[in-house]
Parts: structure tokens; sequence; C-alpha cells
């Protein structure tokens, strides 16, 4: 099993399909990118070049028609790493997990009150 499966696994929160606008600083510099699933716990950012599993970064993004700038830090949990000549598969990029409960407490009730689409 890998350690992508095992986080499955373990996941608490309901994740969301969204595709949002995510800036994320790191030790690497700033990067903007779309995220395309989203979850109190964590986010999953589109990327060609992910960092490093374990990597510390702060991401800030606006819910779908919402006004408030989530800032939230986390780290690198996984990634998904390009692989040339694949087709359709998995997108690359990596999975996020917050590390500030209280930022991700606030998400979560958002989260709650968003419609499904």
């Amino acid at each position: 099993m890998s350690d992508r499966d095992e986080n499955i696994q373990e996941r608490k929160h309901r994740r969301r399909t969204v595709r949002i606008l995510v800036d994320y600083s790191s030790p690497a510099g700033v990067q903007c990118e779309y995220a395309t699933t989203l979850g109190a716990g964590g986010l999953f950012i589109e990327s060609e070049e992910p960092l490093p599993r374990g990597t510390a970064l702060k991401v800030r993004f606006r819910l779908p028609g919402g006004e408030c700038v989530h800032e939230i830090e986390g780290r690198v949990a996984w990634t998904h790493m390009p692989r040339k000549g694949e087709g359709g598969g998995r997108s690359p990029g990596m999975g996020i997990e917050f590390t500030d409960a209280v930022a991700s407490a606030r998400l979560a009730r958002q989260l709650e009150d968003m419609p499904d689409r």
C-alpha cells in the first residue's frame, strides 16, 4: 500500500472537487497553481514541479463565490510526479496537509455552508 493510499484511508474530512487558484509560498519562493480537491484537512495542487514531501508552505485561496481569503500553513504530504508519455492517468501535483488547526476549523465551517455542485 502506498503512502497516498494510507492517507486516503485515514482521511477525516470530506473532499470537494474544485478548481481554485492557490498562491503558495515555500522556501523555493512563491508559486501560483490550481487546486482541484479541497477539504478542511488539506488540498491537492496540480503542478508539473511538485515540492518535495515534507516541505512546509503557506497557501492562500478564496472559496468559489466567497469573499474571505484563507491563508493556511501546511506541508507536502505526498506527490504525483509527472511521467513522460503517460496519457490520461492522474494529474501531477502534491497533496497538502494543513497544519494550522484554527484556520482549518474556520475553513471547515465555510465548506459546510458551501452548496454542492
